[in-house]
C-alpha cells in the first residue's frame, strides 16, 4: 500500500506561497483564526474544512488538522 504525505495547515499555505491574509480569504476566516488553525489552539468546523478542501485542491485524509500528541493525556514516565 502506497503511504501519502500528509500536511499541516501551515505547510500547505506555505507551499501554495499564500500569507496568512490570501489564506483567510480563501477559506472564509480571519487571520487570527488562521494563525490559531497553525498553532493548533483551535480546529475548523466542517464548513470551514470543506472551504478548505476546495481551496486547497486536497483531501481531508491529505491535511493534517491535529497535532501528532493530541489526546495524549497521560505521560508515562520511564525508571531509570
Amino acid at each position: 500500500m502506497e503511504r501519502k504525505n500528509k500536511f499541516t495547515l501551515k505547510a500547505i499555505r506555505i507551499n501554495k506561497g499564500w500569507s496568512r491574509e490570501e489564506a483567510s480569504k480563501l477559506y472564509g476566516v480571519s487571520v487570527d483564526t488562521i494563525n490559531n488553525y497553525e498553532n493548533y489552539k483551535t480546529f475548523p468546523d466542517v464548513p470551514i474544512v470543506e472551504n478548505i478542501l476546495s481551496a486547497t485542491g486536497l483531501q481531508y485524509d491529505d491535511i493534517i488538522f491535529l497535532p501528532n500528541n493530541y489526546g495524549k493525556t497521560v505521560i508515562k514516565k520511564i525508571k531509570k
